[in-house]
Formats: structure tokens, sequence, C-alpha cells
């Protein structure tokens, strides 16, 4: 049924519940898993009189967010492992985290999307937008929601 699936994890533990979906179904169905960390840049200021931080201390803090990244990742490989499921830990760097998601599907060829959903509703959804909307009004691949 499934050869590849991409499974979006934040380390949060909502999306925890998307990394056990992804991978008991990967063990069902004898596919791969392709565990995704979407890594933002730092971002810049944008108002007038905003202090900008040296650029040390923002590699330093996109190392972190790095680090972190590789922590989440792993974390799903090893629970592959105890499963015997083949995972492919994935970071990538990017603001635009619905595009990322939709991008690295298609570059490792991955035929379903499992990803965890906030349920934000009303104005946090307006305000704080929602990347899973994102990925299930533009990604051609299907995607499982998990709530």
């Amino acid at each position: 049924m499934y050869k590849r699936i991409l499974v979006a994890t934040d380390g949060s533990k909502l999306s925890q519940q998307a990394v056990e979906h992804g991978i008991n179904l990967a063990d069902l169905t004898g596919a791969e898993v392709v565990a995704l960390k979407v890594i933002p840049r730092y971002p810049q200021t944008y108002f007038e009189g905003g202090v900008a931080l040296a650029a040390a201390e923002v590699a330093r803090i996109e190392k972190q967010w790095q680090e972190e990244a590789l922590v989440a990742v792993n974390a799903v490989k090893s629970a592959g492992q105890l499963r015997e499921v083949k995972v492919k830990p994935v970071t990538v760097k990017s603001d635009l985290v619905a595009e990322a998601i939709i991008a690295a599907a298609k570059r490792n060829k991955c035929d379903l999307i499992v990803m965890a959903s906030h349920g934000r509703r009303g104005i946090k959804r307006l305000l704080l937008g929602s990347e899973t909307q994102q990925v299930l009004t533009h990604s051609h691949i299907p995607v499982l929601v998990l709530r």
C-alpha cells in the first residue's frame, strides 16, 4: 500500500501521536519512514528600533535549533528501530514550514504525509496560522492528520 511515509514532527507531545501512528502504519504496510523536522531561520528585526542580535549570537541560536531538530528526528529513528521500521531522519531549514514538508515528501518520493494538528480555532488559528491546513490545501500527496 505505502512504500515511504513522511512523518512531520516538531518534537512536541502532540506530534508524538503522528510519530506513533506513522511508525505503526509503516510496520503494517512494510513502508519506510522519513522523519522530518523543519527548522526556522532566525527572524531579522522588521520594525524600526528593533534590536538586532550579533551574527555570532544568531549562529549560536540556529545551531541550538539544529541540534534540537536532530534530537527530534533521531527519536523517531529510535522508535522505528524498536519496531524494525527503517527511518531516515531529515532536517530542513525553511521559514515556510508547509512548503518545506511538501517539498521533502516529493524529494523523498513519499506516498503519504502524517502530521498532527493543534486544532486551533477562531482568532488563534487566524493569528497563528495552520501549517497542517496549508499542507492539506497544497499537497498532491495524501495527508493523514491526527488531533
